[in-house]
């Protein structure tokens, strides 16, 4: 006879697309109540093989924290930048575009009405079957054909 029929679940924890936005948080010390969520949101990532990143937000990730900000000094020098890119490469799985990624981009662009770099964003998250996009850059909690926007710094209920 089974015992605990129907009380237990199977599950498979599917990771989460990480946009820019929350790569680049971790390191704005502006902003220090978003920068401790992104770093803890990132850690458990981490922990847990729970994200992954896209090329292009690597890309992005390097030009926005060595850009000066306003007449601000930059957050991170070039070689601090492209040393922790390189770190994110070996603790993170990195997703690299393919005709299918930009065939959905731009399908994004047309049916929801996103600019080009959020549509590549959602369409790495749509491809590889990721059912969450970590930003807030996207309305929070709607979802976007598979993928639901999740806003980690949102004020909570």
């Amino acid at each position: 006879m089974p015992t605990g029929a129907g009380r237990e679940r199977t599950s498979t924890a599917v990771a989460a697309l990480v946009d820019t936005n929350v790569l680049v948080y971790r390191f704005d010390a502006r902003f220090p109540d978003k920068q401790a969520i992104a770093t803890d949101w990132l850690r458990r990532a981490i922990a847990e093989d729970g994200a992954r990143i896209p090329h292009q937000v690597l890309v992005e990730f390097v030009a926005a924290v060595t850009r000066s900000r306003g007449g601000a000094a930059p957050l991170l020098s070039q070689p601090e930048a492209i040393r922790e890119a390189e770190e994110m490469l070996a603790q993170f799985t990195i997703l690299y575009p393919t005709e299918g990624v930009f065939r959905l981009a731009l399908r994004g662009c047309a049916t929801y009405q996103l600019g080009w770099f959020d549509a590549h964003i959602w369409a790495y998250a749509e491809y590889f079957g990721l059912s969450e996009l970590w930003t807030d850059d996207f309305q929070d909690g709607r979802l976007y054909g598979s993928v639901r926007a999740v806003n980690p710094f949102a004020p909570g209920p």
